[in-house]
C-alpha cells in the first residue's frame, strides 16, 4: 500500500512487528467499487446488481468478500451464469452470492485460525491449506487482503457453491410429519400442532432460500392466530406439504 518497510522481524511475546515508513489506511472505496476499479470481476459486479445486493455491499458493512474472478465464472458449465441472472432466480443467485460474504472484517492471517466460517447466507464454509495454498471450500485464494472502505476482498479462483440445504429439509419434514400424524391420530392435535411449528421455525435458520423462508413465516404466523389445535394442526401440516413439495421440485 505504498509503505515502505523500515526493519523487519522484530521477535516480540505474542507476534512479530515490522517497522513501516507511513500510516497505512483503509481504502476509500467501497467493495463494489473497489471490486469494478480492478476490472475482473465483471460477472460477479452483474449477478451482484441482478442479486439487488449492491447497496447491501457498498453500505457499512464491514464485509468480507471473496471474490470469484470473471476467469472463474467461466469455469462454470455453460449457460449457467446466464440462467441465474435471470429473474426467476434471483433467490438462487443470492444464494450464492450470500455464500461469498463473511460478516466481519477478517484478514488473510486470520483466516486459517477459524474452524470454518459462517458466511452470510447461513451456512458454514471450510477453510484449508492445501499445497501450500489457503483455501476456502474447493477455492484457491489467489490474493489477500484488498482493503475497501467497508471491508476486505480476497480473490479465489473458483465460484464456491452453498451446501444443499434441501436434503436435511426434507428429512427433517418427514420426522415432524411421522411423529405429528402419530400424536394426531391419537387425539393430541395440539402437540401435533406444536410439532409441526417447531420444525418449520428451526428451518428458518438454515441455508433454505429466502423465498422459502418467508413462506413458512407466514405459515406460522397464521397458526399462532389459529384458535382451534385441529385447524392450527392442519394450516402447519397444509405448510409442510406445500414446503416438502417445493423440495422436491429444487433437487
Amino acid at each position: 500500500d505504498g509503505a515502505k518497510v523500515l526493519t523487519t522481524d522484530i521477535l516480540c511475546d505474542n507476534g512479530i512487528i515490522h517497522v513501516i515508513d507511513s500510516v497505512i489506511l483503509p481504502g476509500e472505496s467501497t467493495i463494489p467499487e473497489t471490486a469494478k476499479a480492478a476490472g475482473k470481476f465483471e460477472t460477479l459486479l452483474a449477478a451482484v446488481k441482478a442479486a439487488g445486493l449492491a447497496d447491501v455491499l457498498g453500505g457499512s458493512g464491514p464485509f468480507t468478500v471473496f471474490a470469484p474472478t470473471d476467469e472463474a465464472f467461466a469455469k462454470l458449465p455453460p449457460g449457467t451464469v446466464e440462467t441465474l441472472l435471470k429473474p426467476e432466480n434471483k433467490d438462487k443467485l443470492v444464494d450464492i452470492l450470500k455464500f461469498h460474504v463473511f460478516a466481519g472484517r477478517l484478514y488473510s492471517d486470520r483466516i486459517l485460525e477459524t474452524n470454518g466460517l459462517r458466511m452470510l447466507q447461513g451456512a458454514a464454509a471450510s477453510v484449508s491449506l492445501r499445497d501450500g495454498s489457503p483455501r476456502i471450500q474447493d477455492a484457491k485464494i489467489l490474493k489477500t487482503d484488498i482493503d475497501a472502505s467497508n471491508g476486505v476482498i480476497h480473490v479465489i479462483d473458483s465460484v464456491i457453491l452453498p451446501p444443499q440445504a434441501g436434503a436435511d429439509a426434507q428429512r427433517k419434514l418427514e420426522e415432524a410429519v411421522s411423529k405429528g400424524v402419530s400424536l394426531f391420530n391419537s387425539g393430541h392435535h395440539a402437540a401435533c400442532a406444536t410439532v409441526y411449528r417447531n420444525t418449520m421455525s428451526e428451518l428458518m435458520s438454515t441455508a433454505l432460500p429466502q423465498s422459502m423462508k418467508s413462506q413458512m413465516a407466514s405459515v406460522i404466523d397464521q397458526a399462532n392466530h389459529t384458535q382451534c389445535p385441529t385447524e392450527r394442526a392442519w394450516v402447519l401440516r397444509r405448510g409442510i406439504d406445500q414446503m416438502y413439495s417445493q423440495l422436491n421440485t429444487q433437487r
